[in-house]
């Protein structure tokens, strides 16, 4: 009888009155099912995604039991369980979201199902605690009541991050199956029982998650799911529908009838237990996992080969062996080979690679064959297996006939061999890029067909494809639209239907990126293409140009430089003609574009060749150029990919919005979906930010008050998005006073329901924004390094939002899809945009017409402004680009430098006319504050030249070309060599500045110093860009300011934080050229143009060292240090440590300089909470005195530990100036001398570093006599327990005693007296030996000054500390003479070794003069 599995519905009221009672799908005909019983002890109604109140004892619900977090997740790491309210039902998915992660502990989230009811458990420790039926996912093994039972199943959890979901579904066969991230793991366990809890574990680094759903997984619902599981059991056993895989004589898989979706089955019947999987004898390195489905191999970055795997029984007729890549990196040459071989893997000896085998084995490698390691076949097939994608499946099968097909994404690709033997085992070789495949049984046709899409992607433009016919004319009926040719470099790629070249693998070669028009440009037509993705791996970037070779005959060079003929390149800042140069200094440099930046080229009718950078014409470049030519784009060194911008008439500042161009409908693009009607009444709602403003008729939004305000400007659209539609803006208006910009997104509450906050982000429900590169949730952060980066967006981005019809959120960025940010949105959502920090302006762009030119700044026009002013009879404002210490002011009329001495250009908004007046006025001049107004009133051009007023009167300059005037009078004419009169004019403001500067003599005020935005990758900046931190690794931390640094002015941060993990700390320094544009190596001794740099005891330029032992050595200085650097007026640089000169470290330094600081190795962060804030007051003329004793981090260590001896404070000298710390640090700011003279006769002795000295009190009458100033300085290293009694008796004694941290101090009379204390000591008796040394580096060993151990009550942290004392010795009372402890080498190079100790006997011959503490 045939038994069919199904799902019994019910209903709680039925289920309580009729418990036995159950309603079978109508789908089934009549008597085709058999009663099942019903499912007692639970109803069947969805079960609630919702925690059980009892939990682990750290455990904290929120969020109606659906949210639990690990209380003190840094101190805790366990008792995080908790379980689902309800047990599950069978196929039910019980998925959660990982929140929140901390990195103290090791371990992260386990997951598993367990029969034990949460009502009455006694909650252990952690989920592998768990007995009495429970199964865990830990890591990648699975565990059954504690012990491990499959070792490398699925995903490593603890490698999850915080925003994926994981997921555990028992099915209806009592199998255990891990998902994560919506993917099936497979089976983890089987034999489960029916009534089963979740069971999930926020161990180690887990401390935050959130109950997602609980429910069947998509198409899996009912007998349906059961079906078609079924299904694919028989699909991967081979079992055929009816007519057997053998009669098939088709070579497509679809061509068959004996198999699911077409694919040629055996006739024989097969088990579940038979199917294809790894054999377990595999090469060296190989790994097996997910039940020998899954082969993986071992150090793929170390090791390219020993990666064979074999099927564990022998393939049968008509039987498909089909792969799935999973894992390959960017590294080695040649990827996967598959094939097949005669050899028994139990018996096989396996070799490095299989086509090293010589007999017996049949291997596709590449696009050809190989027979016994010879290449029989060059040209198999048009796909390489060398560009293969990950996802993209591999199959070969066998047919009944002998002949052997490979099978690439479903697509056969014909006979590779006709006479294969009957027996034949399928072998894969991960060699090269491959590292890791799984074998897939169930042999989709239409999924395969759907994955061959990626392969038309052509990473190859030959691969795929059928070759176009070569033709010098293009198309008639063919759009006239400028693409990439498909004949490109052999390195490079175009894709996008021809708008995108790339080159895939930019990090390992440099140039065979040539890519051509698909067809000659027209005159005046202009080529742009923008610049997506650079490396910074490489030397030079994207050159452009014109060439008269047709691009489908041309035998394309390495780099287009190459060519000897009809070619024009734009290389760096440079022009070449057929490989020769022929314009030296032309134009912005290629050289230093960044991604996002714009090059063009265009041909104009006479003949001409003009370049554009980022929209800027760049001046004539060539004459005399053909007209028939072919724009040429190399995407050489740094640039990896470009994109053709053609929606422009002419010469574009910034891309249209018109729908019927290419940029607005970009492949992929949603707007197709919705049509024009439907995207045209997208408008931003009437509720907004108190900010915000809307104009334009909702479809502008503003940030009133930009400089004094940056948040509480959200806006949101006007309606819900429909599935498929894209909500794209365009961002017209920026300000540089802010860190952060736009954040975009999408929320589920109406407008007429949200509160505004001050930011998007701070909404705690319903919300999907984009922020920066992170993907938030709620405010919470699910995913980091999204596809985009917003805060790196300029004016005239576009940025666009889609809610798919499956509920995935995407972006576009300029059209572009940044691929799937979030999933699992709910149907109805608006779009949210949040203008914050320095996104000012945004528009929403048409699709049904090009936008407003009132609505793009880049593109102003005279009809973007109003001709009336608010000054009467002026007709001129001034241009909103403008210099960037500049604001503007009155409507666009009056500008304000607000900082610095430079960046202060402005423009008129519009073109002036023949004979029209253009005239401004100095409204304000304060020249102590470099602070200068302008009241724009008028500047004149004549037909001959142009005129320019003066508020000063009459300056004449001998030429006709141009003309002063004041009150509209002409006062002179203004010479056409402009450069000299520049000169003149900088001469004088000199001398004026001079003027003031002598009436105001110290008058520099201290300027505001920000960090630069541009800084490196590893570096985050808050705090309106005054605070920076390194949030990971120990390199990538370079900044810069935004501002040059003056003269005389000191520019100071402190070390707030040091992390021990690391070695090397801080350098600083100053780079004598603009840092806007720099690409920032990961650390800055890789800086070689203009860069002075400070790194440990030594000073750097342009990476080489200079100077050595200067100052102190910063790896060595404590949190709390401020360090600074200053350019003096002779244009020397100094290091200021605690606000002490260390003197000149470098000269010539040159003006404007910006200091340059790494935050590198041990220094992850200056200032606050291990961050770097500039110091308030930042830059001020040094202070004339500074307190030389600022007590350092070390000195303050050794004074706790000196605080724990529990020594009286009458031994010591009472004045703190005579505490002496004589860490690295500390003696190179006194400027210390290793080495001085003391006594009469003068003896040397050495200072000792590394100690910390405490002075000891003198004896009255040695202070008054001051004959102890004639005495030699010598060091004794003694014991703790030994302090005590030595400074009691006032000289050094040699019997030991007790420590003090053991026992308590020796008792002795007459306790802080100073008189002898012979009359209250034991009766005299000799005298023994004392050892003394001029020098600690041998009074300080260990033999002499043992080390103990001590917890510092601040930091908790355990030390190791020793002491000696620093010793006035009579001359004369002492014997000087070699070492005793038989050491070879020298230990101090001022000291021989046969004269470094000094032996005294004599009673009263020395003087404690300070005790000396060392901290390990």
């Amino acid at each position: 009888m045939t038994i069919i599995s199904f799902i019994a519905i019910f209903s709680e009221t039925i289920y309580r009155e009729r418990p036995n009672r159950c309603r079978i799908r109508s789908r089934f005909p009549p008597g085709s099912f058999a009663t099942a019983p019903s499912v007692l002890g639970r109803p069947s109604a969805i079960m609630a995604a919702e925690l059980h109140p009892r939990s682990g004892k750290l455990i904290g619900l929120s969020n109606s039991n659906r949210t639990a977090q690990r209380n003190q997740p840094v101190q805790e790491f366990n008792h995080g369980l908790v379980l689902s309210r309800e047990p599950l039902r069978d196929r039910d998915v019980f998925t959660v979201r990982i929140d929140k992660k901390v990195n103290s502990w090791s371990g992260s989230i386990e997951i598993g199902v367990t029969a034990l009811d949460p009502a009455a458990l006694d909650f252990p420790s952690s989920a592998t605690g768990l007995k009495g039926g429970s199964w865990i996912v830990s890591g990648c093994s699975v565990l059954k009541d504690g012990r491990s039972v499959l070792e490398e199943y699925g995903r490593d959890l603890d490698q999850l991050g915080e925003g994926d979901r994981v997921g555990i579904q028992r099915n209806g066969r009592g199998e255990l199956h891990l998902w994560v991230n919506g993917q099936d793991c497979g089976t983890a366990a089987s034999g489960l029982p029916s009534r089963l809890w979740a069971v999930v574990d926020l161990y180690g680094k887990c401390t935050q998650i959130t109950v997602v759903s609980c429910e069947p997984p998509p198409n899996t619902e009912g007998e349906e799911c059961e079906e078609d599981e079924e299904e694919r059991e028989e699909e991967a056993a081979g079992i055929g529908g009816g007519a057997e895989g053998g009669s098939s004589t088709n070579n497509s898989p679809s061509g068959s009838s004996g198999g699911t979706a077409g694919i040629p089955m055996g006739s024989g019947g097969m088990t579940t237990n038979d199917a294809l999987l790894f054999h377990e004898k595999c090469g060296t390195l190989i790994k097996l996992s997910n039940n020998n489905k899954t082969a993986e191999r071992r150090r793929p970055l170390d090791e390219f080969n020993n990666g064979v795997v074999m099927t564990n029984r022998p393939l049968r007729h008509n039987e498909m062996f089909e792969i799935r890549i999973d894992k390959l990196v960017d590294k080695w040459s040649g990827s996967i080979e598959i094939g097949v071989t005669t050899h028994n893997p139990n018996n096989l000896d396996y070799p490095a690679t299989m086509t090293n085998l010589r007999s017996g084995t049949i291997m596709m490698s590449g696009c050809g064959i190989l027979t016994n390691g010879k290449g029989t076949r060059r040209e198999y097939c048009e796909f390489s297996l060398d560009e293969l994608q990950e996802g993209d499946h591999i199959g070969l099968m066998r047919k009944a006939s002998g002949a052997l097909h490979f099978y690439i994404n479903g697509i056969d690709q014909g006979v590779a061999a006709n006479q294969t033997p009957g027996v034949v085992y399928g072998v894969v070789d991960l060699y090269g890029m491959a590292v890791k495949v799984t074998i897939v049984h169930n042999h989709n046709h239409s999924d395969r067909l759907r994955r061959n899409n990626a392969i038309m992607r052509a990473l190859s433009p030959d691969v795929g494809r059928p070759r176009p016919a070569l033709s010098l004319t293009p198309d008639p009926e063919a759009p006239d639209r400028l693409l990439f040719h498909p004949n490109c470099g052999q390195k490079a790629a175009i894709i996008g239907d021809g708008r995108t070249a790339l080159r895939p693998h930019a990090t390992d070669d440099f140039n065979h990126g040539v890519v051509l028009s698909n067809r000659p440009l027209h005159s005046n037509e202009v080529f742009q293409v923008r610049i997506d993705k650079m490396v910074d791996k490489w030397a030079g970037s994207i050159e452009i140009g014109v060439t008269t070779h047709n691009p489908a005959y041309l035998q394309l060079p390495s780099t287009m430089t190459n060519l000897r003929s009809g070619t024009w390149m734009m290389t760096g800042n440079g022009v070449m003609h057929n490989g020769t140069t022929i314009l030296d200094e032309y134009g912005h440099n290629l050289d230093r574009l960044k991604a996002g930046d714009t090059v063009g080229v265009v041909r104009k009718d006479d003949g001409s060749l003009h370049f554009f950078v980022n929209g800027v014409p760049q001046g004539p470049a060539a004459w005399n150029v053909p007209p028939s030519v072919y724009a040429v784009v190399d995407l050489y060194g740094q640039a990896a990919q470009a994109t053709i911008m053609d929606d422009m008439a002419d010469l574009p500042p910034l891309p249209d919005d018109s729908s019927e161009g290419p940029m607005a409908m970009s492949p992929g693009s949603p707007c197709s979906v919705t049509g024009a009607s439907a995207a045209s009444d997208l408008r931003f709602h009437q509720l907004h930010g108190t900010n915000a403003v809307i104009t334009n008729g909702g479809r502008t939004a503003l940030r009133q008050n930009c400089r004094s305000e940056f948040n509480d400007a959200i806006v949101i659209s006007n309606r819900c998005l429909r599935d498929g539609e894209l909500f794209e803006i365009v961002i017209q208006k920026m300000v540089d006073r802010w860190s952060g910009s736009i954040e975009a997104g999408v929320t589920a509450i109406r407008p007429e329901e949200l509160e505004f906050p001050n930011t998007m982000t701070d909404i705690d429900y319903d919300t999907w924004m984009l922020s920066g590169t992170a993907i938030m949730q709620d405010g919470n952060t699910m995913r980091n390094n999204y596809g985009c980066d917003l805060d790196s967006l300029s004016t005239g981005s576009r940025i666009g939002m889609m809610r798919t019809a499956s509920g995935d959120l995407h972006y576009y960025i300029n059209g572009v899809d940044q691929g799937v940010a979030c999933t699992g949105l709910p149907p109805e959502v608006y779009a949210v945009i949040d203008l914050y920090g320095q996104c000012v302006q945004v528009s929403i762009t048409s699709s049904s017409g090009p936008l407003d030119n009132s609505l793009c700044t880049s593109n102003i026009t005279e009809k973007s402004f109003p001709i009336h002013s608010p000054v009467a009879g002026v007709a001129h404002r001034l241009h909103s680009k403008h210099g960037k210490n500049v604001v503007l002011l009155g409507d666009g009329c009056q500008a304000v430098r607000v900082g610095g001495y430079a960046h202060g250009i402005v423009f008129s908004a519009k073109e002036l006319k023949t004979d029209e007046l253009f005239e401004v006025r100095t409204e304000e001049k304060e020249l102590n504050h470099f602070i200068v107004h302008f009241m724009v009133l008028s500047i004149k051009v004549r037909k001959r030249g142009l005129t320019i007023p003066t508020a000063n009167g009459a300056a004449h300059y001998a030429n006709s070309a141009a003309h002063y005037a004041n009150d509209t009078t002409q006062m002179s004419q203004l010479a056409t060599q402009m450069a000299q009169h520049a000169t003149q004019m900088m001469q004088h403001a000199t001398q004026m500045t001079q003027h003031t500067t002598q009436m105001n003599e110290p008058a520099l005020v201290p300027m505001s110093m920000t960090f630069l935005e541009n800084h490196g990758k590893n570096i985050q900046l808050s705090n309106q860009n005054l605070t920076a931190a390194r949030v990971s690794s120990y390199n990538q931390g370079l900044l810069v300011t935004a501002q040059a640094l003056p003269r005389q002015q000191l520019f100071q941060v402190c070390i707030d934080r040091l992390n021990s993990s690391w070695t090397s700390s801080l350098s600083l320094g100053v780079i004598g050229h603009s840092p806007d544009r720099l690409n920032f190596p990961s650390t800055a001794c890789c800086l070689k143009r203009s860069v002075w740099l400070l790194q440990r005891d030594s000073v750097f330029h342009n990476s080489l060292k200079i100077c050595e032992n200067y100052g102190p050595n910063l790896d060595t200085c404590p949190e709390g240090t401020v360090l600074g650097v200053l350019v003096d007026a002779n244009g020397c640089l100094h290091l200021y440590v605690n606000g002490m000169d260390q003197g000149v470290a470098a000269q010539d330094i040159p003006s404007p300089c910006f200091p340059l600081i790494d935050l590198y190795g041990q220094c992850d962060g200056i200032g606050g909470n291990e961050k770097a804030d500039i110091l308030e007051s930042v830059c001020w003329t040094p202070p004339p005195e500074v307190n030389p004793n600022k007590t350092c981090e070390y000195q303050a260590l050794c004074s706790r530990f000196k605080e724990l001896l529990t020594l009286p404070d009458g031994y010591f000298n009472e004045d703190a100036k005579y505490n002496l710390c004589y860490c690295e640090s500390c003696h190179k700011l006194r400027g210390d001398e290793a080495y001085y003279k003391r006594g009469e006769p003068p003896r040397d002795y050495a200072l000792p570093f590394g100690w910390c000295r405490f002075a000891l009190r003198i004896k009255p009458h040695c202070e008054v006599s001051n004959t102890f100033k004639k005495w030699h300085i010598a060091y004794h290293g003694t014991s703790v327990g030994s302090l005590r009694r030595a400074l009691d008796h006032s000289q050094i004694l040699t019997a030991e005693s007790s420590s003090v941290f053991s026992a308590p101090p020796v008792k002795v009379e007459g306790h802080g007296s100073y008189g002898e204390p012979e009359e209250n000591s034991a009766p005299e008796r000799e005298i023994p030996r004392v050892r003394l040394s001029p020098t600690m580096r041998y009074s300080g060993l260990e033999v002499f000054a043992p080390k103990v151990q001590f917890r510092d009550p601040r930091s908790l942290r355990c030390h190791n500390a020793q002491v000696g004392f620093q010793v006035c010795v009579r001359p004369g009372s002492y014997k000087v003479g070699p070492q005793s402890l038989g050491v070879s080498e020298p230990l101090d190079p001022r000291f021989s070794n046969t004269e470094i100790e000094w032996i005294t006997k004599e009673k009263g011959g020395t003087l404690l003069y300070g005790l000396l503490i060392r901290v390990e």
